[in-house]
């Protein structure tokens, strides 16, 4: 395996408003597959181990500085000023990066709006870089309709002579279809002389990084380009729609990940799965599901149908289905759904059940314990091998506070029983169907608390007269009347 190249620094370019976007949200806060663009940028470029990293930035500049450096605490902020272009931004990153000691060697230029750009990519630019002995080497794909990109116009001998922009291209170079993707390497020498002679002077009156290219061969310096596969590696998102379509691009490239793994994906049509996920072998992923954030699936395990888990831990060999949970963990071999909801806080053990119809948050379910049907469990520990009984609630909010209650193991709890926090039922214990538990419960116990029943005859006959229920009971009175008397003959 050839040895890794580590450039001397990275400068990512988040600094544009993006107002394609029509949203309040910075560009490059806009996310696909788990992370935002500029957070994917920064992923790549710290995969490379650079000495230096730098993030410029201008628009919202505060909010998106933050956003940054929660991501990755040792990226250096740089604000662009109030020179436009590209030319000017790589510039003051340069110089950003130069007050902590001037940068030598080669420097990697990206962009935070490019998310499907990988490490590996950028690593064949610096390899290719080096070994050429290059000054500037552009990153390039070949497009079959370039559109508004530039275009890279080389010599007879393959060397890259000019980057010229579509709308100053004559008909003969709007024919070439190797276009310019904005990725570079730099000498870092040659790209602080040649910054240093970008002007403004240009329709748009921009300093554009392009011209470094043209200064440095002016000079004598070797110009190259390299030429991608894979175009959507150098696609930007200007539009929600090209959003929409890189993030399709990186969840089918997610999911091929994943299958050549050993796991199984039933449909890739309709799965989705963050690239910050991670799955073991053997696993099975059934249609409909999202995996979300940092959620972890265990060897063996079963997940789905339709079942969205967001920074979730599921252990080896369990079954998750049509389930919706974030921030839980559920053990080995257990169980949960169908139409489970698991709130943060929720850790099920080892062979544990979470049924239909049950909801759960801040609950403890121990080894082998279950909640099978139609119940509520929040706030609560429960211990081994006990069984909550169909339709029960811990009613856990007084109004004012929350209160958690503890149930022990190998607990039989009833149907339909209501345990008004904070109580306590200990080991072994039993309750009736229908009981309230207001009050501890000692190990090995029976609670009950119903009412003996009463029947009050003929009440719907006097009560609610007219009715279609009077008239069945009425009905039902003179069959069992003339039953009796036809027994008594």
């Amino acid at each position: 395996m050839a040895e890794k190249l580590a450039p001397s620094a990275v400068i990512v370019l988040a600094a544009g408003a993006g107002t394609r976007m029509k949203s309040e949200k910075p560009k490059v806060m806009h996310g696909i597959g788990g992370r935002s663009m500029v957070e994917h940028a920064i992923a790549a470029a710290r995969e490379l181990n650079p000495k230096k990293l730098a993030v410029v930035v201008r628009h919202q500049r505060d909010r998106v500085a933050e956003h940054v450096v929660a991501f990755d605490g040792d990226v250096h902020i740089v604000d662009q000023d109030d020179i436009p272009g590209t030319g000017r931004a790589v510039e003051v990153g340069l110089l950003g990066l130069d007050e902590q000691g001037e940068v030598s060697g080669t420097v990697v230029v990206t962009y935070g709006d490019v998310p499907l750009l990988r490490a590996q990519t950028l690593q064949e630019l610096i390899a290719f870089h080096e070994k050429d002995h290059n000054a500037v080497t552009v990153l390039t794909a070949h497009l079959d309709e370039p559109g508004a990109y530039g275009r890279i116009v080389r010599n007879q001998a393959g060397e890259v002579t000019a980057i010229v922009e579509a709308k100053d291209a004559t008909p003969e170079q709007l024919a070439i279809t190797e276009i310019n993707s904005g990725i570079y390497a730099f000498d870092a020498k040659v790209l602080r002389e040649s910054l240093a002679q970008v002007t403004t002077d240009n329709a748009q009156g921009e300093k554009y990084i392009t011209d470094v290219l043209h200064i440095a061969r002016e000079a004598g310096h070797r110009t190259a380009a390299l030429a991608i596969e894979d175009r959507w590696e150098v696609e930007g998102a200007n539009d929600r729609v090209q959003l929409a379509q890189l993030g399709r691009k990186l969840n089918d490239r997610t999911l091929e990940l994943h299958m050549r793994n050993g796991v199984t994906i039933v449909d890739t049509q309709n799965t989705w799965i963050d690239s910050t996920v991670e799955i073991e072998s053997d696993v099975t992923i059934l249609p409909g599901t999202q995996l979300h954030g940092t959620t972890r699936i265990g060897t063996g395990s079963i997940i789905g149908p339709d079942s969205t888990l967001t920074d979730v831990t599921v252990g080896q060999y369990a079954q998750v289905s049509r389930t919706h949970g974030s921030e839980a963990t559920i053990g080995d071999d257990a169980t949960v759904g169908p139409f489970a909801y698991l709130r943060p806080g929720t850790v099920l053990g080892e062979s544990g059940k979470i049924g239909t119809f049950v909801e759960t948050k801040n609950a403890t379910i121990g080894k082998g314990s279950k909640l099978p049907h139609l119940s509520y469990a929040g706030d609560v520990t429960i211990g081994d091998h006990s069984n909550i009984g169909a339709a029960s609630i811990f009613v856990n909010y007084d109004g004012v506070n929350k209160h958690r209650s503890t149930i022990g193991s190998h607990v039989r709890m009833g149907s339909d029983n209501m345990y008004v926090a904070p109580v306590n039922v200990g080991d072994g214990a039993y309750s009736g169907a229908g009981t309230v538990i207001r009050q501890d419960v000692p190990a090995g116990a029976l609670a009950v608390n119903v009412a003996p029943q009463r029947n009050i005859e003929g009440w719907v006959v006097k009560n609610r007269a007219g009715t279609e229920a009077a008239e069945a009971a009425e009905a039902a009175g003179a069959e069992a009347k003339n039953s009796s008397e036809e027994s008594n003959k």
